[in-house]
Formats: structure tokens, sequence, C-alpha cells
């Protein structure tokens, strides 16, 4: 997961929580395998933390450690948490401003490398700044809006490292990069492997930490807005390139991958001064419009 800290300046950023402004003491957090874009209004600066799911669920577990038996069970505990993929949380510019020091301290020992001498305090700045904004993450135990999902699990990096990828996953992401515009199912795509449903799915989770149709999802959303960006195709031609027949679907799917309808999309593209595009993925960054 990301969490965003917006540290100067404002955005619009767009994502499964739609069309939202963020300015000084925000922070943006972000599950696994979720699209985020940002137009800069003027300039923004952020600094972004990357944790590790496993090294999260490690913290759950000490964190309820007298009512969790194991790493296990905290691993389903989390699971069965209920959270909105990409949330936006207000913690105001006072105590945003609390988190700085420790954030430009962080960004300075993450520089320099994973040395032990430092491992400590690096845990502790982190805990620092976890103590501050966990509490404005919400959950809940049951579902209570369309775009809330249980905890998924995102191939983590730890377990599956040094394991093969197999090549019935591989084989499979090939086919849907190479063809999205196809109509695939699950049943066609597995059979194109040589797998049940059931084990591509098992395999493919495994490998790219999201099921093959979400995937699928996912690169025709890109697609469709690499169009839109480039191209002065209408809409719904570009939509069927991609694979999406039915504007209504594929607005749909847009709107959730991006944030917002496709013909919005093409609108903040070909404004002037705007940068649209991924969140920012280095540790401390400076956009301007």
């Amino acid at each position: 997961m990301e969490l965003i800290f917006v540290r100067d300046g404002s955005a619009i950023l767009l994502s499964e929580f739609g069309e939202q402004p963020v300015t000084v003491g925000d922070v943006v957090v972000l599950g696994a395998n979720i699209l985020c874009g940002g137009e800069p209004e003027g300039s923004i600066t952020v600094t972004t933390l990357y944790l590790d799911r496993d090294y999260v669920i490690d913290q759950v577990f000490w964190q309820h450690a007298a009512i969790l038996a194991d790493r296990w069970e905290a691993q389903d505990f989390a699971d069965e948490l209920y959270s909105e993929p990409a949330q936006i949380l207000h913690l105001g510019e006072h105590r945003a401003g609390m988190l700085m020091p420790w954030l430009d301290e962080l960004v300075a020992l993450s520089l320099a490398g994973p040395l032990p001498d430092r491992f400590y305090r690096l845990q502790a700045l982190l805990f620092a700044v976890l103590d501050v904004v966990t509490p404005y993450v919400k959950t809940t135990a049951v579902r209570r809006s369309p775009t809330q999902r249980k905890a998924t699990r995102s191939g983590s990096p730890s377990l599956h490292q040094f394991a093969p990828l197999r090549g019935e996953a591989r084989q499979a992401v090939q086919l849907l990069r190479e063809r999205p515009e196809q109509r695939w199912t699950l049943q066609e795509l597995a059979a194109a492997v040589h797998l049940s449903p059931s084990q591509l799915g098992r395999v493919f989770v495994d490998a790219y930490g999201k099921t093959p149709m979400t995937y699928l999802s996912t690169l025709r959303a890109e697609r469709l807005a690499r169009l839109l960006r480039e191209t002065d195709m209408p809409v719904e031609a570009a939509m069927r390139e991609v694979g999406w027949h039915t504007r209504g679907h594929a607005a749909r799917l847009f709107r959730q991958a991006a944030g917002v309808t496709p013909t919005r999309y093409r609108q903040l593209s070909r404004e002037p001064h705007t940068a649209a595009g991924n969140c920012p993925h280095t540790t401390k960054r400076t956009l301007s419009a």
C-alpha cells in the first residue's frame, strides 16, 4: 500500500474515490493495484511511503496479540475487513506539520540504504507517523459502499521473490496484452493455457496480485486512457478498440480505475497546463503544472 503526504501545494486527484482535491494536510492512502492520477494546481510536493503487506500484517499481529494466535490468524483478520481502496485522509495542516521532520528523516535514512545500525531509528520514525495516520483510516466489518472491498493479497515480494513464475500465468498475461480487445472469459483464457479456471485464478493471483479479469480491466483502462490522450478517435470507437462494447459498462469500469468518466478524462488531458498520470512514485517529489 502507499501513503502519499501532501507537503505543499494542491492538486486534483483521479482514482476510485472519483475526482477529489487534495492540499496541505491531506494524506492519500492507496491499496494494492489501485490506479491514481493527478492534476497539480500550480505545483505540489509530496512524500510517499510504501508499505509491504507482510510487514503490515506482522504489525496487525502484534497490535492484536491478545486475541490472535499467530500471523496466519492476523492475515485472516485483515482479510475480513472492508476498506475503501483509495482514501483521502484530512489530517489538517497543523497535525500533518508534526509529521514533516519525521518524514524528512525517513527519506534521508532510506536513501542511505538498509543499514543495521539505523534499523531501530527507521522503525521508531515509521511507528510515530503511523500512530498519527492510522486512526483516520476507515475500515468496516460489513460492506457499505459499491467500491469497498476486502483486503486483497497482492503477491507479496517476500513470499514470491524467489519462486519461479508459473508459465501458464505468463502465457495468460501475454495473451491478454496481445489481444485485450478479444471478448475473453475466464474459461476461454484457462483453456488457452491448459488449466482449469480455478487453477488459473490461483496461479494468476499468486503471480500478479489480481485475478485475470481484473488484470484485463486495468489493461483496457490504461489503453483507453492512452487513446483518449493521444488520438481524436471518438470515445465509443476507442472503447471498442480496447475491447469494451457497451458504453455504460466501459464507463463504469474506466471510472472505477481512473476516477472519472472517459469523456471527462479526455477533457482533462486536453486542458492546458495539465499533468495527468500516475501518482508520484519517488519518495519526495514536486510537480508543477
